[in-house]
């Protein structure tokens, strides 16, 4: 099953022919994540333009060469990790959002990250992204889904289409948690795969990280929070529905 679908029920692929790229159509793509391997490895996946008809015009690792890098070359659509230095995806969006609302030529926004935490998703999509998928989808479906966004659809993983429109229904903002607050974004995400069972090799791989990295950032979500150990921490995850 393809890892995305559109919020209004599946539609047909776009599908990519050898020479023509997909249909003949073409699409300006700039890649935006903090993991120089992880873009390589998107460019080397779905960069070959006369085969997929996606052009990759340029790459950023932080907030502030995102919003240079995507002002300077104006694409169609932003692949978007979620974690970012500088203030993650959503600060990303917040000082594109003039290049979003223009209404000849919009940069439309697709997040791709390791994330299928709830708040990231809605965090991004409040923000403007067109869509949310995760970095198990498959080269063609990422294709797929990168023309669908230039089109105007709404993409998403077929699970985190359930957090979005679970949030847009309801008409109560959700309650501020003080205690999260104080975590950044990938204190959280570490917080989330302790949580939820995985050993520090584990998350260092899922997260294209060291193991003295997770440690370092485990450290901090624990003195944060006033929690002792992994334990507890699984304890207090586990209360406040974050895993």
């Amino acid at each position: 099953m393809s890892d995305a679908s559109g919020a209004g029920g599946p539609t047909e692929p776009t599908g990519t022919d050898e020479g023509g790229g997909a249909g003949g159509r073409r699409v300006r793509v700039v890649l935006v994540d903090d993991h120089r391997m992880f873009r390589t490895g998107v460019q080397a996946e779905i960069g070959r333009t006369e085969t997929t008809g996606v052009e990759v015009v340029g790459e950023a690792a932080d907030v502030d060469q995102a919003v240079t890098v995507i002002t300077a070359t104006r694409p169609e659509v932003v692949l978007l990790d979620v974690h970012l230095p500088g203030g993650g995806g959503v600060e990303v969006l917040r000082r594109c959002s003039p290049l979003m609302a223009d209404a000849e030529s919009p940069v439309r926004f697709l997040a791709l990250s390791v994330s299928d935490a709830a708040e990231d998703v809605i965090g991004v999509i409040r923000g403007g992204a067109r869509g949310y998928v995760t970095k198990t989808i498959t080269g063609t479906d990422l294709v797929d889904s990168v023309f669908r966004v230039q089109d105007g659809d709404a993409v998403f993983s077929p699970r985190l289409a359930g957090f979005v429109l679970d949030a847009f229904a309801s008409t109560d903002a959700p309650p501020v948690d003080e205690d999260l607050d104080r975590l950044t974004q990938r204190e959280r995400e570490v917080l989330r795969f302790i949580a939820r069972g995985y050993a520090y090799k584990e998350i260092a791989k899922k997260l294209f990280i060291s193991v003295k990295t997770v440690e370092s950032h485990v450290s901090a979500v624990l003195r944060k929070l006033q929690l002792s150990n992994r334990h507890e921490l699984t304890r207090w995850a586990t209360a406040r529905r974050l895993v």
